[in-house]
């Protein structure tokens, strides 16, 4: 059983990768750790964890703990990353990982002179629905790929949440503008060459809430918006010669629409319908990296993998800022 350490009381912990870990098949959360004790042996006794710690660097020089989980505000990842790594400890860091693409060499270096697993927290790679999706594309299930869109869209104007937060690494595209992207890329093995976007910042946060972005695949394109304060909405749509897919509820599986793929025919007079009745995707995320620590081999999100994402963001933050194409 691989032993986690949490590092931070966040609430995609508690709601989401906490009770992912104890539900788990080779994991167990032994460790959680707050800058406030009271909070952490709150949150401790709330998963029977049997261990709070008041501050990070006294978890990460325990040895009650082989791993830990890092869902700190974003400008924070790659310090405890590397922190984490340096003290031998296996790290599973929320996305984004990174704010710049270059950042991330930091903590590859981190890893392979401590000679740990470090891996971003892309939980959709893991999922059935996103792993039908590429093997469906694979087969020629809609003939060549021509065109992918995709939405992700939700309404938060809390000055004091984080996403608001430019100090934080708030804003739309490190918060969901990664998943379109990631999603594309796992999908069809592909990389964009080229990027065209339009991004508007709020006055007063000062942080991304719009982007509208094209990427140019040379045998496909990608387009996407995604926006803070918008309605919420998901989707992701695979087009093709001979068909399409329709990913119902591609990010946050089970809470904005049904785990659900739709294959459709060429003339639109077939469909086929794919239901996942739970993904369990966190879970599965989880129970992959203990997987990966255990024997080297498991197919995970490589930080190799999380530079190329990276890039592409940094690639739209500057196509937003001039007219016409930015290479990636």
């Amino acid at each position: 059983m691989l032993r986690f350490g949490i590092i931070s009381t966040a609430r995609i912990g508690r709601d989401n990768v906490i009770p992912a870990i104890q539900d788990a098949e080779n994991c167990v959360v032994t460790a959680i750790a707050s800058r406030d004790l009271t909070r952490a042996r709150e949150v401790a006794d709330r998963f029977s964890v049997p261990h709070a710690f008041g501050s990070y660097e006294e978890m990460l020089a325990s040895d009650v703990i082989d791993a830990v989980y890092i869902p700190l505000p974003t400008s924070q990842h790659i310090e405890w990353s590397i922190k984490a790594a340096d003290a031998g400890k296996h790290v599973l860091c929320e996305k984004p990982i990174a704010l710049k693409a270059d950042d991330i060499d930091e903590v590859i270096a981190a890893r392979d002179r401590n000679r740990v697993v470090v891996t971003e927290a892309y939980m959709i790679t893991y999922s059935p629905v996103w792993q039908k999706v590429r093997a469906l594309i694979a087969e020629g299930a809609i003939g060549s790929l021509r065109h992918v869109q995709g939405a992700f869209t939700y309404f938060n104007r809390d000055p004091a949440n984080m996403r608001n937060v430019p100090e934080l690494g708030g804003g739309g595209l490190p918060d969901i503008g990664v998943y379109p992207v990631m999603g594309t890329r796992f999908s069809t093995g592909k990389e964009p060459l080229r990027i065209q976007a339009v991004t508007e910042r709020d006055a007063d946060f000062g942080t991304d809430i719009y982007s509208s972005v094209k990427a140019d695949f040379g045998d496909f394109d990608l387009s996407f918006y995604i926006s803070t304060q918008m309605a919420n909405r998901q989707v992701m749509v695979f087009h093709g010669t001979d068909g399409y897919i329709e990913v119902k509820s591609p990010f946050n599986a089970n809470r904005w629409g049904p785990e659900e793929i739709e294959l459709a025919n060429r003339s639109h007079t077939e469909s086929r319908i794919f239901r996942f009745q739970d993904s369990r995707q966190y879970r599965r995320e989880v129970e992959a990296f203990a997987r990966a620590v255990t024997n080297g081999k498991e197919e995970i999100v490589t930080l190799e993998n999380s530079k190329l994402n990276q890039k592409v963001i940094d690639a739209i933050y500057r196509a937003s800022e001039k007219d016409g194409w930015e290479a990636v």
